[in-house]
């Protein structure tokens, strides 16, 4: 990606639109349960602001930022649900600024970042582009849990682009965190868009193919939805395999959701 300045936009964008739909929450409405087994609303936004604060010292302090990754590594079942669960329990309206400071000086640190600098990560070591896009990935899937417990519909928007992107390259990655090999044929992705267009990924000869909606895939790489509830079609067992298994978020193997008809877990 040369000029990362649009995914640095439209991580803005996205967050903003997040915001403008807890911004007047009544303070009970913090409470509401979530598709996230256990996670409220004020869950939510508290673990994009503590995922935020960790981006930040990764790309403010690099040595700083070792020190979770060991915290991470020593308990990396409830390591993200601490820091939710204590972000959770401030008054919403402190909450709400922590996260609002926290994604502003994010934004301004990631600018900042020297061209071709890679910074540390709890996956992978990655580019401030790459990193805005992890974020961006991140709001709008947890964006989706907190409309979900509101009972409101946000329109997709081109920012997919970023999600499926990340999500098709992060194929190697969901093999080797389940402790698969990593497949050795090429992929082909072919997704259509919000606005209609196709968005494609991969050399157009591949054997082991996906097409679908680019919505729907950007579901599945962020385990916001079964599979069996997806309009995306699979050609070859190896394109088969990484439909169970995707997942475009760093840290261990997540557990997704259940199919529709049996509810949501996380």
């Amino acid at each position: 990606m040369s000029d990362p300045t649009p995914v640095f936009g439209d991580l803005c964008e996205e967050s903003e639109q997040l915001d403008r739909m807890v911004a007047e929450l009544r303070s009970e409405q913090w409470g509401l349960a979530t598709p996230a087994a256990g996670w409220s609303v004020a869950h939510q936004i508290a673990h994009l602001a503590w995922t935020d604060r960790s981006a930040l010292l990764a790309v403010t302090d690099p040595e700083g930022f070792k020190g979770l990754v060991e915290k991470a590594l020593a308990a990396p079942g409830s390591f993200v649900d601490q820091g939710a669960e204590e972000g959770a329990g401030l008054p919403p309206g402190e909450l709400l600024e922590r996260w609002r400071a926290g994604r502003a000086a994010l934004d301004q640190a990631l600018r900042a970042v020297p061209a071709g600098a890679r910074l540390p990560w709890y996956g992978p070591p990655m580019s401030a582009a790459s990193m805005a896009t992890a974020r961006l990935m991140e709001t709008w899937a947890h964006g989706l849990d907190v409309a979900g417990a509101l009972g409101v519909t946000s329109a997709p928007t081109d920012r997919l682009r970023h999600i499926a992107r990340l999500g098709f390259r992060t194929r190697d990655f969901a093999h080797v965190v389940h402790g698969l090999p990593v497949p050795a044929e090429p992929f082909r992705v072919e997704l259509r868009s919000p606005a209609g267009e196709v968005w494609a990924y991969g050399p157009e000869d591949a054997a082991q193919r996906v097409t679908g909606p680019a919505l729907d895939f950007c579901l599945l790489v962020t385990q916001r939805a079964h599979r069996a509830d997806l309009a995306l079609t699979a050609t070859g067992p190896g394109a088969d395999r990484w439909l169970d298994i995707a997942q475009a978020f760093a840290g261990p193997p997540g557990a997704g959701r259940a199919p529709a008809r049996k509810g949501a877990a996380r």
